[in-house]
């Protein structure tokens, strides 16, 4: 991967983002807790297929600003000075809420040439948005009061992994990294909202939209992605047999690049 290299936000903030590889370009927007060197793997499996990667930090992670008040529509702003860095259009890509995010800045009409997505964390359990929405107000108690490891412990229970495990992960040698982008989880919080599905944004992706999930991953996920592609005017849902949340590289960049080149 390239030395990293900067553009400005329309809001000044600078935003940090690293090319690989030589081709068609597509920018990889990352999920929680997660930096532009978290997608080298993809990056470098993309180059390998022909196209230039272009990962990049989303505001407030790693070497980029984070120029507040935050909002969502910061962020499509961010996304668009990164596709306009990489050539003026791109295919885009995004991991877990990062997916939510890539199809958000589509639905806002970004010059993509198409968005995919890995298991946009989404539900269509409406009866559950209470419990979510208290889960996520509970997190910017702990974000706002300056308690980032346990903000990081709370973010991961709510993927449904018991105490010991989270006890396990903290002694680890990431949870430091954790820590430290633990500001951000909140912003990944924002752009899922309530986590339902916003049929009415979907419905104003134009350009070929792909939604993927696991067969071994989160099985609430599936009837929202299904959601998805129906939704969306040129729609498609796959499963990627074996794998987990924690996507294979080697098992996705030959999809991506099948879909990207149409």
């Amino acid at each position: 991967m390239e030395d990293i290299s900067f553009v400005h936000s329309p809001d000044g903030t600078p935003i940090a983002h690293r090319r690989t590889g030589d081709g068609p370009p597509v920018v990889i927007v990352s999920g929680a807790l997660c930096t532009a060197s978290d997608e080298s793997p993809l990056a470098d499996e993309l180059a390998a297929q022909g196209f230039t990667a272009v990962a990049y930090d989303r505001r407030g992670r790693g070497a980029s600003g984070d120029t507040g008040p935050y909002a969502v529509a910061r962020e499509v702003e961010d996304l668009a000075a990164v596709i306009e860095a990489a050539g003026g259009s791109a295919f885009v890509y995004g991991t877990s809420s990062g997916a939510a995010l890539a199809f958000e800045a589509a639905a806002a009409g970004l010059p993509v040439t198409g968005v995919a997505g890995y298991e946009p964390p989404m539900t269509t359990d409406d009866d559950g948005t209470p419990g979510r929405l208290a889960h996520s107000a509970r997190l910017q108690e702990l974000i706002a009061s300056g308690r980032h490891d346990v903000a990081v412990a709370h973010f991961v229970s709510g993927t449904g992994a018991p105490a010991e495990v989270i006890e396990e992960l903290r002694g680890t040698e990431a949870w430091a990294g954790w820590v430290a982008l633990a500001p951000s989880i909140g912003y990944d919080y924002a752009v899922l909202g309530d986590s339902l599905v916003p049929v009415d944004r979907m419905a104003r992706i134009t350009v070929p939209l792909l939604v993927m999930n696991g067969t071994k991953s989160f099985d609430f996920m599936v009837p929202a992605a299904e959601l998805i592609a129906r939704t969306a005017p040129r729609g498609r849902h796959r499963l990627l047999e074996g794998q987990t949340h924690e996507v294979d590289p080697a098992v996705l960049a030959p999809v991506l690049c099948e879909f990207a080149l149409g």
